[in-house]
């Protein structure tokens, strides 16, 4: 077991000891209600790794490597950036390819900056934030961080390199 997994298990437990503390009834609702989130989510989840899994054999390491490696520099943190923003779909779709791709060789600053693209460009969430916030508001939110994701690569590359 990792690190984070055991820091998020002894959270949760003392979550449920404060649910407890607060209301006996509380820790069963709080279970209920995880588990009514992992039922409705259980699909997305496993889509999203059978696309990761079937992505990790399909994808050859060294062709990740090459695009999206360290070596590949800031040619493969503005590939990973253009493919982050127009990549679709929930967390739970996006960080198991994510993860898929970073353990196929993809660099660091890649990986920082198709997250942080995924999260900032959505193409697919503009059509939306612009129908029900405001086209100028949202196409000068997108102009603003455009120049997020690649810098973040870069910062994550000079960093990785420096750990």
């Amino acid at each position: 077991m990792d690190t984070t997994t055991l820091v998020l298990i002894i959270v949760a437990g003392v979550l449920l000891l404060i649910a407890y503390w607060r209301g006996r009834d509380l820790p069963l609702a709080g279970l209920q209600l995880a588990g009514l989130t992992l039922w409705r989510n259980l699909p997305l989840l496993l889509v999203g790794f059978v696309i990761a899994g079937v992505a990790q054999v399909l994808i050859p390491t060294d062709l990740i490597t090459e695009w999206l490696g360290a070596e590949a520099g800031i040619k493969g943190i503005l590939i990973a950036s253009f493919v982050g923003g127009i990549f679709p779909g929930a967390p739970y779709a996006a960080f198991p390819v994510i993860g898929a791709l970073y353990k196929g060789g993809a660099g660091l600053g890649a990986v920082v900056s198709f997250v942080s693209a995924w999260a900032l460009w959505s193409v697919t969430r503009l059509p939306v934030e612009m129908a029900l916030v405001d086209p100028k508001a949202a196409l000068i939110r997108y102009a603003i961080t455009f120049i997020v994701p690649p810098v973040a690569g870069i910062i994550a590359q000079f960093a990785a390199r420096l750990l």
